[in-house]
Parts: C-alpha cells; sequence; structure tokens
C-alpha cells in the first residue's frame, strides 16, 4: 500500500523574496502559472543559472517530479513565472537526513507488520511452534489477528482528523511511535487471545497517526527543492519495512513462540522513533498556522518558529536567514489560513467536479485493495506453503524473495511514471495483476504438481501492483481533487483504503474456506478486470498537466 498519501503544503520554506534576482533565468520558462513549482534535481542546478540556453539542453529535458509530485505543463507562456533557480534553499545534506528518517520510520513500521504478520500466522498456528495452547485459531480469529492493526488504522485516521492541528505533526508522530512500541510489547508478550488483539488495535492506531503525520512533518520542514524525493523516499520505507518484516520472520519461523519475537522487534524501531521525534523541532508553519489562528502570542511563535527552523537548517539560534524565511512564511500562512476558512463544507466532496474527483481517486484506492493486495501480502507465507513449500522456513525464504523483487519494482515505478504516463502503468500492471490472479486460481484447481506456478503468479502479481496500484493510486489522488475540496477528499481516499484493505484482510480466510481458495482467486480475478474497464472508462492520464488544468480540461 503505499496506504499512506502524499500531502503537500500550501506553502514552502523558501529564501525571502527580497532575495530573488530581477533577471529571471532561463530554467524559469520551463515553468508556468504554478504556485508550488516541482523541485529541481541537484544535478541539473547549475544549468538552471544560465541566462541562455544551452545548445544541448531544452525546456522539456529539464522538467523534472518525482513519485507524487504534480506534473507542470511544458506548453504556453503565463502570466506568472516562477524562478526555481532563484528561489533554492541553501542547505546541507546532513541537516536534512534525521528531521526525514525519523519520520519515515513510522512508514517502516506500517510496512514491518505487513512482513511480520506473514510469518507471525504460520509460527501462531503451529502445535508445535506457537508456545500455547490456544493454537487452534477459527479462521474469524485468525482474521482479526491479521486485519486487528488495519482496524486500528481506520480508527487512528478517523481520530486523527479534528485533533491534528492541536497536537501538531511533532507530538502527533511522537504519540504514533508511543502507541507502536506499547502494541508491540502487548502484543509479543500477550497471555491469550484477548490480549494479543488488544495490542495489534493499538499499534493499529500508531499507524493512523503515523500515516498522516509523517508526510506533513516532511513536506514542512525539508528544503522545497528536495520535497518530493524526500516523500518519495518515505512511502519506499513501507517495502523496506515490509522486507525487514520477512527477513525476521525468516529467522524466528523454526523457534518456540517466534510470532512473539517477531511482533515484538518492532518495540526497539518505535523507541528509535519516538526519541528521534522529541529531539526534533516542531514544524515551523505549524507553529506560524497556530500563531495566525490566535492560539498563542504571534511574537512567540514566531520566535518558535525561527529557532526551529535554524535546528532544522543547522544554523546558529536566531539566525538572519532563518529569520527572513519566517516572515516571508508568515505572509503565506495567512494567506492560506484566509483561504482555508473559505472552504467548502463535507458534502461539497460529492458535488459537481469534486464528486468527479472522488470517483476517479476512491475508485482507485478501493480497487487497489479489493483486488487482493492485502490478502497477497499478508498470507503469503501460507499461501507459499499450501503451494508445495511444506517447510514453515521454505515459505517464509520465499517471501523474503518477493519483498526484494517488490523493492525492484517500487525503484522501477519511480523512474518511469513520469515518462510513460499513469494510464499505461495502470493497465498493463492491472492486466498483469488479473492474469497473476487466474494463474493462481488455475493452480489450486488443476497446476497442483507445480509449485513454482504459485511462486510466478505471486511474482507476477506484486511486479505488476508495484507499477500501478502502488503508487499510481496515490499520485492520482494528489493530483485529481480540486484545491477547495483537496483536503478532505484525501482525507476519504485515506477512509477508503483503510476501510477496504480491513475489509480484505478479514474476509479472506473466512472466504478461503467457504469457497476454496480456487474461485476466491477467481473472484479476485474477475474484480481485477473490472477495475481494468473502470481505467479504461473513467481514469484520465494527467501526465504533463498542472493541476490547474487537471481541474479546468478534466474535472470541468
Amino acid at each position: 500500500m503505499a496506504s499512506s498519501a502524499c500531502v503537500q503544503p500550501v506553502l514552502k520554506l523558501g529564501p525571502p523574496h527580497s532575495s530573488q534576482p530581477k533577471k529571471r533565468p532561463f530554467l524559469s520558462r520551463c515553468f508556468f502559472a504554478n504556485p508550488n513549482p516541482s523541485p529541481i534535481p541537484m544535478s541539473l542546478a547549475k544549468v538552471a543559472i544560465f541566462s541562455k540556453p544551452p545548445s544541448s539542453f531544452s525546456c522539456q529535458r529539464l522538467r523534472f517530479t518525482v513519485g507524487a509530485q504534480r506534473e507542470y505543463s511544458s506548453g504556453e507562456e503565463s502570466g506568472s513565472l516562477v524562478s526555481d533557480a532563484s528561489n533554492q534553499e541553501t542547505f546541507s545534506w546532513a541537516s536534512v537526513i534525521l528531521p526525514f528518517l525519523f519520520p519515515a520510520l513510522g512508514g517502516l513500521l506500517f510496512g514491518y507488520d505487513i512482513g511480520a504478520t506473514s510469518g507471525a500466522t504460520i509460527s501462531l498456528q503451529s502445535p508445535q511452534l506457537s508456545g500455547t495452547t490456544w493454537f487452534k485459531l477459527s479462521a474469524i480469529q485468525l482474521g482479526l489477528v491479521v486485519s486487528g492493526s488495519l482496524y486500528g488504522a481506520l480508527l487512528g485516521s478517523l481520530l486523527v482528523y479534528p485533533i491534528a492541528d492541536f497536537l501538531g505533526r511533532r507530538r502527533e508522530l511522537i504519540s504514533a511511535a508511543l502507541l507502536y512500541g506499547l502494541g508491540a510489547l502487548i502484543t509479543a508478550l500477550a497471555p491469550d487471545l484477548g490480549v494479543l488483539l488488544a495490542g495489534r488495535l493499538l499499534y493499529g492506531l500508531g499507524i493512523g497517526l503515523a500515516m498522516h503525520g509523517a508526510p506533513l512533518y516532511i513536506a514542512e520542514t525539508c528544503p522545497s527543492q528536495i520535497r518530493g524525493t524526500l516523500i518519495s523516499l518515505k512511502e519506499l520505507f513501507i517495502v523496506l519495512g515490509i522486507l525487514l518484516g520477512f527477513f525476521v520472520g525468516n529467522f524466528q519461523i523454526n523457534a518456540i513462540g517466534g510470532w512473539r519475537y517477531m511482533y515484538g522487534f518492532s518495540a526497539p524501531i518505535a523507541l528509535l522513533m519516538g526519541l528521534g521525534m522529541w529531539s526534533l523541532p516542531p514544524s515551523p508553519r505549524w507553529l506560524l498556522l497556530r500563531a495566525v489562528q490566535g492560539k498563542g502570542p504571534l511574537l512567540q511563535y514566531k520566535k518558535e518558529a525561527t529557532l526551529a527552523l535554524s535546528k532544522l537548517r543547522g544554523r546558529s539560534p536566531n539566525d538572519e536567514a532563518s529569520e527572513r524565511q519566517i516572515e516571508d512564511t508568515l505572509i503565506s500562512v495567512k494567506s492560506a489560513n484566509v483561504e482555508e476558512d473559505s472552504e467548502g463544507n463535507f458534502l461539497e466532496v460529492f458535488q459537481g467536479p469534486s464528486l468527479k474527483a472522488f470517483i476517479i481517486g476512491g475508485g482507485l484506492v478501493l480497487f487497489q485493495q479489493i483486488t487482493g493486495q492485502p490478502s497477497v501480502l499478508y498470507y503469503a507465507g501460507p499461501i507459499l506453503q499450501g503451494a508445495g513449500f511444506s517447510a514453515a522456513a521454505d515459505a517464509t525464504r520465499v517471501s523474503i524473495i518477493i519483498g526484494l523483487f517488490k523493492l525492484l519494482m517500487t525503484w522501477i515505478a519511480v523512474a518511469k511514471v513520469d515518462n510513460l504516463g499513469r494510464r499505461p502503468l495502470l493497465i498493463g500492471g492491472v492486466s498483469g495483476i488479473a492474469l497473476s490472479l487466474f494463474l493462481l486460481a488455475a493452480y489450486y484447481k488443476f497446476l497442483g504438481g507445480f509449485p513454482l506456478v504459485a511462486v510466478a503468479a505471486l511474482l507476477l502479481y506484486v511486479g505488476c501492483y508495484q507499477i500501478s496500484f502502488g503508487p499510481i493510486s496515490w499520485l492520482m489522488v494528489s493530483e485529481i481533487f480540486p484545491l477547495r475540496t483537496r483536503g478532505k477528499g484525501i482525507s476519504l481516499a485515506v477512509l477508503t483504503n483503510f476501510g477496504s484493505n480491513a475489509i480484505v484482510t478479514f474476509a479472506f480466510s473466512p472466504l478461503k474456506e467457504l469457497l476454496g481458495a480456487d474461485n476466491l482467486f477467481l473472484l479476485f480475478g474477475a474484480i481485477a478486470l473490472s477495475s481494468l474497464l473502470f481505467i479504461a472508462l473513467y481514469v484520465p492520464e494527467t501526465k504533463g498537466l498542472s493541476l490547474e488544468e487537471i481541474e479546468s480540461k478534466i474535472l470541468n
């Protein structure tokens, strides 16, 4: 999943306007009428200073976007040109590593739960390995164990919306780390099934808070020219977490009570995340937002914001450059806060262009889950074990191969999404997903003597998912909603994602028991074909379009 959406702030902490040169460099012609231009790669920074175009470069070749960043038109000139080269913020990479790393651990812990649960379900149900007297779990009980954290995440994403601005991004992530740690310890030490489920729910609450707070903190505190890169890397941390869960599961699968170690391993990572976030300052933008909202003295919040920005950039306290940036940012926050007050009501998301956007974005994240993605990941171990890898260790080792393959395909998707476009990747990837699901059904029906068919089908599923539904769904969600309802629309998309994820994960075992594995994968395959039809008929191509063009040309 990248079950987490990229959230882009209204403003960026950049150099003051007074520092901009009067003459706009050549590169500014590549960006048109957009308040938040896409960051320029560091490798192109020197190119940007030329006042005349070098013969070996063109505007088209200098355009750059990463991950869920919006794309920009290279078409007609607009009256409002933004010079990215002159707005580049001076920073050192050493100063941005920790403010990115500690929030990104929230995504890693989310992914780790997915990977670890794959092995834990095998260990927990084994009479020899579980180390419990209650290892005989029914399909319903197993579904609750597996999906307990997803239900917690769904609840957390509901609870965080009204309290997010009160907590702030830093305290929200500290709270997430605390819930992660408590959930991991309670689950690992659970004396019975009820306590285990309570631990899973607490861990899930941490997921809900972390998936909301991490992209906000990273986006609001990192330099603007590397914002897209860092947010995309945060999504990659989820994949790394899944792989880490597979590795830990492989090492502990033959241990008595190995599932306790699998779930408990996340506790020290949560501790590191909590201590790391405690050492970081609050988001300067959040401090200024609180000041504008009248939550405290303006001068006090400005001073705290200046100190926070200086610490984030590795500067001395009350640095003059930080003070100038905060002054400029305060003006932008005041303007943005006025616009936020004028936003529409909740029901407006279901009207006009916003409804069309929600059908597209919400439909993608719904199909992302109901084509079986949670089941394939959470139950990778049991599926492989049933496919002929009789030893638990064999199944977990193949799960590691799947995790490595998932990591590789994620990198490919990040590299190609802005070259090939959204629709080609979605159509090609979802076609592969449907084929893989039908292969799994065929294996369970009449190809049972060929276990490699199941492995190949799982690899095909994972690879196609990572170049289609995985990254593209959230990229489309971040692009497609109109500015007026973007916050509410993305919030609904997150709820749709977690809700459908939890339902599918919970329903997999009972449906498998009721229908049989062959018919269940046939059902998922039919849903995949329906999603392919949905993409072909309703999902537009947004490559090369600014957000304003998407709203005017596609939604209207």
